[in-house]
């Protein structure tokens, strides 16, 4: 691990997953995406802003990641806007190419690729977007024909993606296991790391990576992106709430996977005490929720456990004001010297 300073707050990047809330229109859900891309954009505080490809999840309005990305481009000015990532083996490499080149050519110096390996669903999903379950082996070969494709020379003869060719969308490895990391590594590219739901294998990730990175083109030097979520409010108590909220729209979520439907909360709450509610806990390891002060302080512990370049912040708090105004706290730390 290098040496980093303590109390120290790297770049702030922020995913977003489009969330849906109980009863919400998705229209009304993808409304508020566009507010809180346009107050992040307003604020000036945050490098870039991806969306996450999932498939047959009611609470996420970001399937159709490309779409979702150039209509929040089209609604802000500054801010970096990609995928966290785009599901690669659900899609042909040239068919990505040239949907990530159509946005690049629309916003130059806007658009982050980030790709990921794993479906982003469940096996009976996974048939529905007629995917071979196997494609996953091939995602390596796919990332490279995917950089032919948006550089000056494909490596499929013959085959260019228009638009695409010579536009050079950066790229970046998703993961959260050692395997995105010795890929990232590997190829020379930045490497996201999703902990903001799986924690297990961050540090050792990282290590790796950083360990056995080969330059590359795009990058000299290797550059860690860390995920987690963070729920800021002017008061403690107000932050502590919300954290329980959402850690209880995670039982809900993991519940309702295994079958069980609509749940209210009662039933919720007698789930907390199970191997879900664990479940649901673990996955929120890296949450940070509180006041200004507590919020800078837990963002400057995950860096120095992480040794990460870059934090990627989840905005999970369940209400559109709270929302903003964890954005707002975040991007007035460095006024406030925290």
């Amino acid at each position: 691990m290098r040496a980093v300073a303590t109390g120290v707050i790297p770049k702030l990047s922020l995913l977003d997953l489009a969330t849906v809330g109980r009863d919400q229109p998705i229209s009304e859900a993808l409304a508020d995406t566009v507010t809180l891309a346009q107050r992040a954009d307003d604020l000036g505080a945050f490098e870039r802003l991806w969306f996450a490809e999932h498939h047959n999840m009611s609470s996420i309005a970001s399937a159709a990641t490309s779409v979702l990305i150039a209509h929040v481009a089209s609604q802000t000015r500054r801010i970096r806007v990609g995928s966290g990532g785009v599901m690669l083996p659900n899609h042909s490499p040239l068919v990505i190419a040239e949907q990530f080149g159509t946005l690049a050519e629309l916003h130059p110096g806007r658009i982050d690729l980030g790709l990921g390996r794993a479906p982003g669903t469940d096996g009976a999903t996974l048939r529905a977007l007629r995917t071979d379950p196997r494609a996953a082996e091939a995602f390596p070969q796919d990332v490279r024909e995917l950089q032919g494709y948006l550089a000056d020379e494909s490596i499929v003869d013959g085959i260019h993606a228009y638009p695409g060719r010579g536009t050079r969308v950066p790229l970046y490895i998703l993961g959260s296991s050692l395997f995105g990391a010795q890929l990232a590594a590997a190829y020379g590219l930045p490497y996201a790391f999703a902990s903001h739901f799986a924690p297990d294998a961050l540090e050792q990730a990282v290590r790796v990576y950083r360990e056995r990175f080969t330059p590359s083109e795009q990058l000299q030097q290797p550059h860690v992106i860390a995920a987690l979520n963070v729920i800021a409010a002017d008061d403690s108590a107000e932050a502590a709430e919300a954290r329980d909220r959402v850690l209880r729209a995670r039982v809900r979520m993991l519940a309702g996977r295994v079958g069980s439907g609509g749940l209210d909360e009662e039933m919720v709450t007698a789930l907390l005490d199970t191997n879900v509610g664990a479940q649901a806990r673990h996955m929120l390891t890296h949450t940070v929720a509180g006041d200004a002060a507590e919020v800078a302080q837990g963002l400057a512990d995950f860096a120095a456990l992480s040794d990460a370049d870059e934090l990627m912040v989840t905005n999970p708090a369940p209400l559109l004001p709270q929302r903003i105004r964890t954005l707002e706290i975040l991007a007035g730390l460095d006024d406030s010297g925290s």
